[in-house]
């Protein structure tokens, strides 16, 4: 008799599935591998030393949290070793798609002949809207189950491989891949273009999601820093970012800010978001990986969309 296993992009998505019944045992993966540094061997001890160290620096993570939440779920996750069906809920998002491409990148290592399907929630209906998994009624969600897409082998080679040149040092390798359409994930193409737009402009110097908060700062006028973060995140396009990841790029861009209360850019601001200066100038922390790629070692032509290399 066959069994399943679910894994799923989060503790709320993980509650909601809880109540569906589909039976099978449930991971949670708990990681954000969109941010910080990367290695390719996923769930290697080098692997989670580097993603500790990142998170600790720049989310406070304790050891005993990432233990509790991160490892042990890890762990859970290497113990269930005779699930012949793996079923993987994911979303459009760039967040949730590079957490997809680890997994599978570690499923194609470590269970390499189990049946691998993905239920991947986005476009639903007729409207431009995309959909997380929870914001899907239980029935829908049942119905993107039925549905659930059954990865070839092709598809999880080429999963892994993407992954592998998202940890790897150049970002100009990922831009080249062009062949997503021969392969069964939907909305990987706009993922990976959404996180190349990462890299800073050479208009600014800021890349896309920086820009965003500025634009939003200076059209929508918000009251507080808390109205800003609520406009930003609900206008972060193919992110998927949460408020932890948004409240601390608003915090490195403070000195773009005259202030808070009610939202003002300063006159810095100003002069960066109108590409009249640059943001270089204000840089801090040279230090910050996209993956594998150093964010400042790349530059992002926004009128070509090409990467060029510093």
């Amino acid at each position: 008799m066959s069994s399943q296993l679910h894994i799923t992009n989060g503790d709320n998505f993980t509650k909601k599935l809880q109540g569906l019944k589909l039976g099978g045992e449930i991971i949670t993966w708990r990681e954000m591998l969109c941010e910080g540094k990367t290695e390719s061997n996923v769930g290697s001890e080098s692997f989670w030393k580097t993603r500790f160290e990142f998170l600790n620096k720049n989310y406070k993570v304790t050891k005993s949290w990432f233990i509790e939440k991160t490892l042990k779920e890890y762990r859970s996750l290497c113990n269930h070793k005779y699930q012949d069906q793996i079923v993987l809920w994911f979303e459009y998002d760039l967040f949730c798609q590079i957490n997809m491409l680890a997994v599978i990148s570690w499923l194609k290592t470590n269970r390499p002949f189990a049946e691998i399907s993905l239920v991947c929630s986005g476009k639903e209906d007729a409207s431009d809207k995309l959909y997380s998994l929870n914001e899907l009624s239980d029935e829908e969600v049942l119905k993107l189950y039925e549905k659930r897409t059954f990865l070839t082998q092709d598809d999880v080679e080429y999963a892994d491989y993407v992954w592998q040149l998202y940890c790897s040092d150049n970002p100009i390798r990922l831009e080249n891949l062009k062949d997503f359409s021969n392969f069964q994930f939907t909305y990987l193409e706009s993922a990976i273009r959404a996180h190349l737009m990462r890299f800073p402009t050479i208009e600014n110097g800021l890349n896309e999601v920086e820009n965003n908060i500025l634009r939003l700062a200076n059209s929508t006028k918000p009251k507080s820093k808390s109205e800003l973060l609520t406009t930003v995140l609900n206008n972060q396009g193919l992110y998927g970012f949460g408020d932890t990841q948004y409240t601390r790029l608003i915090d490195k861009l403070k000195p773009l800010f005259l202030s808070f209360k009610p939202v003002t850019l300063s006159k810095t601001g100003n002069e960066i978001l109108l590409g009249n200066t640059s943001y270089y100038s204000c840089i801090q922390d040279n230090d910050v990986f996209l993956g594998g790629a150093l964010k400042y070692g790349f530059l992002y032509n926004s009128k070509t969309n090409r990467i060029l290399k510093l």
